[in-house]
């Protein structure tokens, strides 16, 4: 299966997150941002550099151990390669890992030649994994705050937000489980009439019939049981992704530390999860949403001024957005021109 990514939408979408990527940071005040970054304590910058470095391995290791619950025996060097390749897909499109998603699966299908749907189904793995440490986390985090802070309204709306959470995707991860045969034949009758209707709408694509679309998305379920089969490897790929979660909360507090703003550490447990939802927006990778979020609730629990805040969360995001999709960008032109 060949996929071509929509540049103009990409482009646009990138310029479009640029932009509310500036309007915080104007809104904040870019004068009293920069007054701030002039203060930034190099050994705490280079904790930053290392801790999101830390966190690139680990969600590359979590990768190759999906990988190889595929039977796709990957070198670490490789894997993270792809991996790197795939943040530079979620950093560039819209919505995200949703939107990214897609492109990710060419990326791990072309560099280990297999089909599309296990590559799909490589990174839908990974995805969902992450949110088993992420709710731990926020939790964590919520708990710590709620025993030291008194909440306004926006706390309350954040603990809403993460309780909602650690309910409805525990849940849903069992019931789409114990349901997936169910959910595999209906996708299968929903999608098959779409991709045949498409296909025929592009005279340049040749229009499947209904058993080749059908082997495809079983295909793709197959592949999200075997992973999801192997408790092991599993149970391996959340801790991978835990240390992850971890190094990118250790990356935020020392982006703080940086410019000297204390806030418990346990507090970062809290802020990443939540920053993290803004991911979903429009913006390519939640650029400006993220930043909003983080800046929002770190304020709130916080003394420190807002302009100091808003330049450690520039720290921050430098560290795990904009550094990774160079690189990223560099991997993905490897792999998709090899």
């Amino acid at each position: 299966m060949q996929l071509k990514a929509d540049t103009r939408t990409v482009v646009v979408g990138f310029v479009g997150g640029c932009l509310a990527f500036g309007l915080v940071f104007w809104l904040v005040g870019v004068d009293s941002v920069l007054s701030a970054l002039r203060d930034a304590r190099p050994r705490y910058l280079l904790g930053v550099l290392l801790a999101a470095t830390v966190w690139l391995c680990s969600w590359g290791l979590s990768l190759r151990v999906v990988l190889g619950s595929l039977g796709e025996r990957r070198g670490v060097f490789e894997s993270l390669v792809v991996f790197a390749g795939a943040t530079f897909a979620n950093n560039v499109t819209p919505f995200g890992q949703a939107g990214g998603e897609p492109l990710s699966a060419l990326l791990i299908s072309r560099a280990t030649d297999r089909d599309y749907e296990d590559g799909l189904a490589t990174i839908a793995s990974v995805d969902a994994l992450h949110f088993v440490p992420t709710l731990t986390l926020g939790l964590l985090g919520l708990g710590f705050v709620a025993t030291r802070i008194t909440f306004g309204q926006r706390l309350e709306y954040v603990a809403a937000t993460v309780l909602a959470l650690a309910v409805v995707v525990p849940v849903g991860v069992y019931v789409g489980w114990t349901n997936r045969y169910r959910i595999e034949r209906a996708v299968v009758r929903a999608l098959t009439p779409v991709v045949r209707t498409v296909a025929n709408a592009l005279p340049v694509v040749s229009t499947p019939a209904d058993d080749a679309v059908e082997r495809r998305i079983e295909g793709f379920f197959e592949s999200i049981e075997r992973v999801g089969s192997d408790r092991r490897r599993l149970a391996l790929a959340v801790g991978f992704s835990a240390l992850g979660w971890v190094a990118l909360a250790t990356s935020l507090w020392l982006a703080l530390a940086s410019l000297g703003v204390s806030v418990p550490y346990l507090v970062t447990f809290l802020a990443v999860p939540v920053g993290d939802l803004a991911a979903l927006a429009p913006t390519p990778g939640g650029l400006g949403g993220v930043e909003a979020l983080l800046i929002g609730l770190l304020v709130a629990v916080s003394p420190a001024a807002v302009g100091t805040v808003s330049a450690a969360v520039l720290i921050h995001r430098a560290a795990t957005y904009w550094l990774p999709t160079v690189v990223g960008g560099g991997a993905a032109s490897v792999i998709l021109t090899d």
